[in-house]
């Protein structure tokens, strides 16, 4: 029997990937936890590590894809292998604090059907970040909590624990950081009870970040994150 499954997406985070397993089994030990590490073939052999620890650990399993890419589907396909009642997923940056987990575990505990890890409330923020990914950030926020539902301060966390029944009913949709804004409003508007916890997001440990670094970047982006929110404002 599993507790939680907690599923790590990853694309060359070698240097990572190891002491966030490890963080993370330690933060939720008082459950029975696996983690789903689900790479996209990545070119520094972050594969190969996790091979090797889930050869020493039968709580970690890798699901190495060669075919295809992103991180939506990445996420969805951890999904499908998931055993766990409740299932989690968080950046592999070591950004998101492994040690915030069971604070997302006590929300369902509590009766929430979904608990986000949201910077943007009282006791949380952002360190992590240069301050114009944090304008981004905090500009796609505002507007789809100005547009969307005003309960929620921070759509595109991607720091998630659910109960199961949330996914057998909502699909993941989008390509990248949009996924998580369509997810939680969907899941708001079919009545289940999302709930944040706030958390401070930290600068990634070693690696490349996978988020724009530059204007056009964050354009060629953005235009995603506008588009989802209009389109469920306008119910399509």
């Amino acid at each position: 029997m599993v507790d939680i499954s907690v599923i790590l997406p990853t694309y060359n985070e070698r240097e990572n990937i190891v002491p966030l397993i490890q963080r993370v089994l330690e933060a939720l030990s008082p459950y029975q936890v696996e983690v789903i590490v689900v790479d996209d073939d990545s070119p520094d052999g972050t594969w190969h590590e996790v091979i090797k620890l889930a050869e020493a650990d039968a709580r970690v399993h890798l699901i190495r894809r060669i075919q295809e890419r992103g991180l939506t589907t990445a996420i969805a396909t951890g999904i499908a292998h998931a055993r766990g009642d409740w299932v989690a997923w968080m950046d592999c940056d070591l950004s998101m604090p492994p040690e915030d987990l069971p604070r997302l575990a006590q929300a369902l505990q509590a009766g929430a059907d979904m608990a986000v890890g949201s910077r943007y409330l009282p006791g949380g923020g952002d360190v992590g970040h240069s301050q114009m990914a944090l304008a981004f950030s905090r500009l796609i926020n505002w507007g789809a909590s100005v547009l969307l539902d005003r309960r929620l301060t921070d759509y595109t966390s991607g720091f998630i624990m659910a109960r199961r029944q949330v996914f057998e009913r909502i699909p993941l949709r989008g390509d990248y950081g949009e996924y998580c804004i369509d997810l939680l409003y969907r899941a708001i508007r079919m009545g289940f009870r999302v709930v944040e916890v706030p958390y401070v997001c930290v600068p990634r440990q070693a690696g490349e970040s996978k988020t724009a670094t530059h204007l056009l970047g964050f354009l060629k982006r953005g235009w995603k994150y506008v588009v989802t929110v209009l389109r469920l404002r306008l119910g399509l």
